[in-house]
């Protein structure tokens, strides 16, 4: 991911262009980061480092989103559908 793109994503899903450590900034880079790592793994079936790396990121965003979802329902919402993570 370069630094363009996180910027971006940044500042479409933080509170200010310095929010780094709010749940819906940490749960949009784990998505990016998840996505890129999951077309890796289409290529390089048999890197199974990589593979636990992104099984720990997607608990990680589990465990991000299970806490929004308990604590700020409509922001929650609002993650889920920007970055299209529920069918």
């Amino acid at each position: 991911m370069t630094k363009e793109r996180k910027q971006e994503i940044i500042k479409t899903f933080g509170r200010d262009e310095k929010d780094t450590g709010s749940s819906e900034v940490q749960i949009a880079l784990l998505t990016e980061r998840i996505n890129e790592l999951t077309e890796h793994l289409k290529v390089h079936k048999k890197d199974n480092h990589s593979r636990r790396g992104l099984l720990q990121m997607v608990g990680k965003r589990r465990n991000l989103l299970n806490y929004l979802s308990t604590n700020d329902l409509p922001k929650y919402r609002e993650v889920v559908e920007k970055l299209n993570l529920r069918k």
